[in-house]
Order: structure tokens, then sequence, then C-alpha cells
């Protein structure tokens, strides 16, 4: 059976039309090449198990010139990433031609993360080419999951920001939106986590040493990234006066592009990332300097996109981000700029065929450089390009954290882009002179409202930049909106009510669900006929009156598998040392380890549990639920509180696991470097996840959503999507405890000191006696409790913290409303898939359609 390209064809004709992307003249003389080009790839690569074994060897001796002698597990790992790579390049190809037969308006998601875990499984699932590439890999003598996990994970985010965004790109995929991601490929990830005794010790996560066979490098797309340098003043040939601004530095900007598969569709979207390098074509100065220092200017520009996040503790750091973010943000215009151009249409309707989002601050600077693209190169007045600008732009805010809003100093902008710093100035002048004009307000109120801090020396606050830039402003999670609206942005809310939404988070429930639990998967699938929840999760509300005792009995088994699963890892992982009990109630942890997530408050939480099992009876002992602790998470290098928790964590599981009165009833284990490949071993093998953020600290959070589909239960506060999950899912089948925001607040603010509850004292006595080691390694953690200084209100909710462990043994302890509840709770989570936020962004903020390749552009020969 052959598939041809039939879209492929209709782009050829439409290219001869005068219509397409070439010139008459072009088309002309190129159209007899053209036509014997697209001859030859008029049909699909065919996706039978032989035809994809084919590939597969192809691949190994010439693309990786491979002894065929040696099939190694690496290699053949490679060869079929390769393979498919190739047909998703197909899809991928005419996905893009057809957004430009049907004039479809583009999202552009930037963000400095994608945190996008390994593709190979993920991708088979997506483009349905599971089983012919199973049956392959075992004609080859290998199994599938073994191969997979040969897969390193890409480094090129840190946390939920860089998650929230590979799980957009999956749902923007998957519901055909024309849209394209960017960000940066870094060299090197955040850093490999190593426990040694008990510390976090980092070394360099180089994820590209064995190369990344996803990735299409486009040599052929390299962009000039201007720096440094000085503004000029040139009259135009009309005698108007225009600014030019003169770099003193270029850096190349090189695009690699990632292929990301839509499920159940044929559409196939790009994440294209830049990698900086340096430019043949230097200036004359530049080439005057002495060798040796152009190959450390050299080095320097590579090392531009070298390190996610570069340490911020220096002046040289802090250059370096900036750097990164303009490098970032310049490109990524230059290409969409490229793009935009192709339909010779003026700018003055850019916005109506191009959004661009803003996924946090990094790529605030976006805003300057639009400008500068449109005033200065494009030479349109002032007030055109900043309605343009206004009008194309979209920011969403990630944080209530004061100290969490990016900042950069003005002398240290201005020299690095003195032309911005202009445009910058100018924004915030006329920004300011319009608020005076149109509403009453006070110095402090535009002291708040102005991009420029005036402090010493003085900051661009680069959210306010954002918001004064974009059309629109968006949370992401109720309780994050409602704070931007109320505290943090209120003064923009007051003057622009509408402006700042909500949309809330969410996640994909392919990788989520459909991929990282099967076995569960299948039993919904069985329960609904059909897997159409894949692509519409909220079909899983009509099961919630339709609980069967089979489904429940499916549900316990997915959970047991999984947990199987988790414990032969660990096992594996300690050599043997830490044997999971799978009968016991997994009680997990996982995310970055900071002050406000609060896992001081979960370990002194195991603390006071190990305490009370010392004390028991062998017979009273024996009653008790049995509990495995896991946590995972990294601490930023530079933030010893953090490292402090994760010390602390690690001494108490040794205690707690040699203890032999103990280490039958509790466990607890820390596992090192967690990434995405980890969180989906251990979120189906969950029961209960902790989600215990001080209120009104966690803008979302979207573990908590990953965990719930999952069918795990919550103990967690009414902070982030917490709030909304419960209320979907029944407050009653989760354990909700602690102070709300406005109760925090009014801790804070009345600055009493907490009395300390018994068993919080006698947690903290035991930590000062050594029990855990030196106590001096503890005291960041420990002295702020015992002094009243508990910004986090880790001494005020413990108590309650306990009740609600209380109750969850309760539950546990009666396996049916256990089991009743987990199941509510993953039928109610119809509205966290990202496909569902997705929809929102597109019809509230982009205003843009799906373009689903349609299927009479395929025909069967």
């Amino acid at each position: 059976m052959h598939i041809r390209r039939t879209s492929s064809v209709a782009r050829l004709r439409l290219s001869s039309s005068g219509d397409g992307p070439l010139s008459p003249m072009l088309q002309a003389a190129r159209r007899p090449k053209l036509e014997k080009l697209w001859d030859l790839v008029d049909e699909y690569l065919h996706n039978d198990t032989e035809s994809i074994m084919r590939s597969m060897a192809d691949h190994f001796e010439y693309t990786l010139a491979r002894n065929k002698w040696n099939l190694a597990p690496q290699s053949l790992f490679q060869a079929a990433a390769y393979s498919l790579r190739d047909r998703m390049i197909e899809w991928w190809n005419d996905t893009q031609e057809y957004f430009y037969d049907q004039d479809s308006k583009r999202a552009y998601y930037m963000s400095i993360e994608f945190l996008m875990g390994r593709t190979l499984t993920n991708a088979l699932i997506s483009t349905g080419l599971l089983s012919p590439y199973y049956e392959a890999l075992k004609e080859f003598g290998e199994n599938l999951e073994t191969i997979a996990d040969l897969e390193h994970d890409a480094g090129l985010g840190s946390g939920g920001l860089g998650r929230l965004a590979a799980c957009f790109l999956d749902s923007l995929a998957t519901l055909n939106y024309p849209a394209w991601g960017y960000g940066i490929r870094y060299k090197y990830g955040q850093f490999k986590q190593n426990i040694v005794r008990g510390y976090q010790v980092e070394t360099p996560d180089f994820w590209l040493e064995s190369g990344n066979p996803w990735e299409i490098p486009r040599q052929d797309i390299v962009y000039k990234v201007g720096m440094y340098g000085s503004v000029q003043y040139v009259t135009r040939s009309d005698g108007s006066l225009a600014v030019k601004w003169e770099p003193g530095h270029c850096v190349g900007a090189v695009a690699y592009d990632t292929p990301i598969p839509g499920f159940n569709t044929k559409n196939t979207l790009s994440l294209r990332l830049w990698s900086s390098k340096p430019l043949v074509d230097m200036n004359p100065e530049e080439l005057k300097a002495d060798p040796w220092d152009m190959l450390r200017q050299n080095q320097a520009d590579e090392e531009i996109t070298s390190v996610l996040y570069p340490k911020a503790d220096s002046d040289s750091g802090k250059e370096l981000r900036l750097k990164q973010q303009y490098f970032f943000s310049c490109a990524t215009l230059q290409d969409i700029i490229r793009r935009f151009k192709k339909s010779n249409r003026p700018f003055a309707e850019f916005p109506d065929k191009v959004a661009i989002q803003l996924n946090d601050t990094h790529p605030t600077v976006s805003v300057p450089e639009l400008m500068r693209i449109l005033v200065d190169e494009e030479s349109l007045p002032w007030d055109q390009a900043w309605a343009i600008t206004t009008k194309t732009f979209g920011f969403t805010n990630h944080t209530v954290l004061p100290e969490a809003l990016e900042k950069w100093s003005v002398p240290m902008f201005a020299h690095l882009l003195p032309r911005h710093m202009q445009i910058v100035f100018e924004i915030n002048h006329r920004f300011l002179e319009e608020v005076k004009v149109k509403f009453d307000c006070s110095p402090e109120v535009i002291s708040r409202l102005s991009i420029i801090e005036e402090s010493n020396p003085q900051q661009i606050r680069m959210a306010n930049l954002a918001i004064v830039g974009s059309h629109t402003v968006n949370g992401v999670a109720r309780i994050h909106s409602e704070i931007l609206q109320q505290s943090v942005f209120a003064d923009w809310h007051r003057l622009w009510p509408g402006k700042i939404i909500n949309i809330t988070n969410g996640v994909t429930p392919r990788r989520w669900l459909y991929c990282c639990n099967p076995t569960l998967s299948s039993a919904v699938t069985k329960q609904l006929g059909g897997n159409a929840w894949v692509t519409d999760l909220s079909l899983l509300k009509d099961l919630r009156s339709h609980i069967t005792q089979e489904f429940l009995r499916d549900v316990r088994e997915a959970n047991k598998v999984a947990k199987e699963r988790l414990r032969k890892y660990v096992s594996k992982l300690t050599n043997g040392a830490v044997d999971l009990d799978t009968s016991s109630l997994f009680d997990t942890q996982v995310k970055r380890i900071h002050e406000y997530k609060r896992q001081l408050m979960n370990i002194l939480g195991v603390i006071h549990r190990y305490q009370c099992l010392k004390a028991l009876t062998p017979t009273e002992r024996s009653q008790q639920v049995k509990r495995t602790h896991i946590f995972a998470g990294k601490a930023a290098a530079s933030y010893q509180q953090a490292k402090a928790v994760i010390k602390l964590i690690n001494t108490v599981a040794d205690v707690v696991n040699s203890d032999p009165q103990t280490k039958d009833f509790l466990t607890v284990v820390f596992l090192p470097n967690y990434s995405v490949s980890l969180a989906e071993l251990i979120v189906p093998a969950t029961d209960l996840s902790e989600h215990i953020s001080t209120a009104g600290t966690e803008a979302s959070g979207t573990s908590n959503m990953k965990f719930a589909m999952n069918a795990g239960l919550i103990i967690g506060t009414l902070d982030g999507a917490n709030v909304e999950i419960v209320e979907a899912c029944g407050q009653e089948n989760h354990f909700i405890f602690g102070a709300t925001a406005p109760e925090v607040d009014k801790l804070r603010a009345e600055r009493q000191s907490v009395a300390i509850d018994q068993r919080l004292y006698n947690v903290l006595i035991s930590i000062e006696r050594g029990d855990f080691g030196a106590s001096s390694n503890y005291r960041w953690l420990i002295d702020p409790l015992w002094q009243g200084n508990d910004y986090y209100c880790v001494a005020h909710d413990f108590p309650l913290y306990l009740e609600a462990q209380q109750c969850v043994d309760a539950d546990w302890r009666t396996p049916d409303v256990w089991a009743h509840k987990t199941v509510l709770t993953m039928f109610g989570m119809g509205t966290f898939s990202s496909d569902h936020s997705i929809h929102q962004y597109a019809r509230n903020i982009w205003n843009i359609k799906p373009a689903r390749m349609p299927t009479e552009h395929i025909t069967t020969v």
C-alpha cells in the first residue's frame, strides 16, 4: 500500500499560480526542478514492520556509521529515533504547507524552558506507530521498554515552567492549532544531582553527550544578534531624523528544530531552539584584535546558550542571563517576521497573523526589540508600532512572590542594549503620561506602575514592562489570578479591569496517564468503550455515576503494577539496600526543594511518626498503617536552606530505614536527579501526594494534577490549583488543612509568635539532640521555628498537618473507601487537561483557530 502526499502536490500547484512563497519568475525557472523533486517525495515512508526495520538498518549504517557486527542497544535506540523522526518530518513539512495554504494566524509560544522528557515512547504513541516499532525492535532482539530507557531527558528546563510549556506544545499539536514553540538549545541542563553523605552535590548535566536524534540542525537558518555598541542619529532622504543602533559585537543564532507530533492527527508542529555561535563576518575592529582575544570572544559567544539559568550572584553572571534572554528574543522575532513577510502583507496586519505569548518575564525584552524593529528598521511611526506591539503580545505571569519578579539594573541593561534602554525609557514616559491624563493617581501609584524602579541604581521591572506591552495578562490558577488582581498587580487591575484574566494550567493526559500508566489507561478505555477520552478528558465525568466493582479492582491492580515497577527501580538504584513494601501507603512529595513548598514540614511529620512508632509496643506497632515516604527534587545550587532540607531527609532516611523496630512500618527514600522520566515512574505508583505550600505562595502547580489524574489523593493546603482540584473532585475526597491565604497574611501582619505544639517541640528537640546528625547542619531550618521567625508558617500549620495525616490513616484502613475516593478524584480531572487550557488561550488571548490537515490530502494507491 502506497500513501501519496497530495497535500504537497497541491502546494506545488499553488506556488505555480503566483500565490506561493516564490516570485512568478523564480517559479517558472524552478518548476522543472521542483516537479522532479516532488515526484521523488510523493509517497510517505511505509510503516509496516519490515519497512521500519529497513529504515533503522539504513540509519544504523549510514547515519551512525556503525559496524554491522556490533548492534549495541544505544545505537539501536538512535536508529529507531532517526527512523521515527523521518516519518515525523514528512508530516511536519506537510503541516507547515497546509498552514500556508490556509493563511492561518499562528501562535508563537516563547519560553526559556521546555522540559520535554523522553520522546521515543510518547512519539510512538502519538503517531500510532507503537506496535510496528515494538515488533521491529523485537526482531532485532531488543525490548522497546529497554531501548526507551536509554534515552536521556532533554536538559532544557528545571521545573514546572518548562513542563507546562512541553504540555502546551503537545496540546497545540493534538488540537491542530497553528503554532510554534521557541526556546534555547542549552548544551548543559540544570545539573546532575548526586547525594553524597546526605548532601546534594551538583555535577554538570551534559545531556547532549550522546547526541540528540530528534533535533534537525538548520544551518540554513542563522540570524545575527547584536549587542553593546552605540546609538547613531541619521537623516533620512525625506529630511526626517532616524535612529540607528550600531552594535559593538554580533553573535550568530542557529536554529535547531524538533518535530512535535499530535495524538491521533497528522498535524506536527515544531519546537525551534536557538544555539549561539561566533560569526565569521566580524567587524573591522574585532579583526584587528589579538587572536587569543578573538578565541576568548568566540568562547564567550558559545557560552550564551551553554547553561540553563547562569548563576546570577555576580555582575558577569547577571549580564550573561540578560544576554541569553535577548539573544533568544531577537532571534525569535527575526524568524517570526521573516515568516510574516512571505505573505507580502503590511505590518498593520501583523497582529492579525501573529500572536506571541511570553511565558513568564524571561522573553519580555521582546517588547522593546519588536519596537526597535518596527520603528528603526521598518520606519513605522511610534504610535503605529506601539499599537502593533501591544496587539501582538500576551503575558503569562507565574509567581506571586515579589522577590521572584525579575528586574535588571539600568546601567547594565543600557551597556548591553543601548537602543533598547532608550526605547524602554520612552515606553515608560509615554505610559506614565497617559496614566496621569486618564486617571487621578497618587504619586505612590505612579511609582508602583512605573517600569523603572527609582532605586540606586535604577532597575527595570520586567513584569511591569510585560504588562504594559501586552494586551492580556493571565495568571495560572484561580487563586493565583485573584492574588495578582488584588495584591501583586492591584493597581493595574483597578485601572484596567479585564486585562488580567485567569487560565488555569493543565497537563497533557497523553504523557501523564495514557503513556505513563498503561494499565490504568486500559481500564479507563474499557470502561468508556474506546479511547476518545485521551483527547477529551471531560468524558471521564460520565463515569462518576457508573463506578463498578470491576473497575475498582482494575484501578487497584494498576496501582499494584505501578508500585512494583517503582520498587524495582529503587532496588536497582540502591543496589538492593532499599526494598519498598508495595502493600504500604506510598506518600510522595516530588518537586523543586524550596522553603515555601515546605518539604521541611513533611520530614518533620515523618520524624513525629517515627517517634510514635518507637513509643509503641510490638503489638501496637503491628496495627499501624505502613508508610513509604518518597521525596525527590533539586535545590538551587546556592540555596543553603533547601540543601539543608535535603540533608535532613537523607539523614532521617538512614536512621529510620536501619532501625529494626520501625523499618517494617516506615520507610523513607530520597530519589536523586528528579526528572520527567523519574516522575513517570513515581506518579502512577503514588497513593497520597503532598502539595503543602504555604497558602498564597504557589502560583498553580501541575504535579498535583498529574497525581490526581492517576487516581492519587492529595494532602494539601488551599493554594494554587489545589483549590480548583478539590472543588472539581470533592473536598471530602482529599485531605485539606492549614491557614488560608488571608489567614497567612494576617499572621504575618500581626507578627505574633506561634506557640510550639508539643509534638513539634519533641521533633525539634530530637534534631537538637543530634538524633539525625550534627544539629549545626540544620540551624537555618530550625532556628526560625524556635525564634518565631516562621515566615512560611510551618509551626502554625504543623498540628493541622498531623491531624490531616491521621485522617489519611483512617481512610487507608478502609480499602473500599480509599478506592472510591481515588476513582472519584480521577473522574473529576477533566478540566485539568492542558487541552482545556490551550482552548482558552486560543479563544481568549491568541484568537487562533484549529487547522487540521483534512484526510482528502492523503490518498491510498
